[in-house]
């Protein structure tokens, strides 16, 4: 009877120590985002499961090209009326059919398509876990 409070015990404390590990490792500073540029997801330097898409939120009035790991992403879905790309890999994608365990970088590249150019850029860094 005693040997099952000693499992339960350590696997309670298994679980413990994943999530602590998890929590701990998407804390962060904040990241200054340039200014067309809302937001992006993953977080920079976060821990993510295998599953993530990519989401890239531009000001409205831009245009982006993606590179995920130095390949342009070619395939991503786009909202005009709220700029927002998402992208995630898939079996028929040419450039990433999975996330790998391990580091991935994107690269996000923007201008205007309309009135004054505004070009930029941005880059980050995630982990699939």
């Amino acid at each position: 009877m005693s040997y099952r409070l000693i499992y339960i015990g350590l696997g309670l404390v298994g679980v413990a120590a994943v999530v602590l590990g998890f929590v701990l490792s998407t804390e962060g500073e904040e990241v200054v985002l340039p200014e067309a540029l809302e937001s992006v997801s993953p977080q920079p330097g976060s821990l993510v499961p295998p599953q993530t898409s990519i989401e890239v939120d531009l000001q409205v009035g831009y245009e982006a090209t993606i590179f995920v790991d130095g390949f342009p992403v070619n395939n991503a879905t786009f909202v005009d009326a709220t700029g927002v790309y998402r992208w995630s890999p898939s079996p028929t994608d040419p450039v990433v059919n999975e996330w790998a365990p391990g580091d991935h970088t994107v690269r996000v590249v923007w201008d205007t398509y309309s009135g004054l150019p505004d070009p930029g850029s941005f880059e980050w860094s995630f982990r699939v876990g």
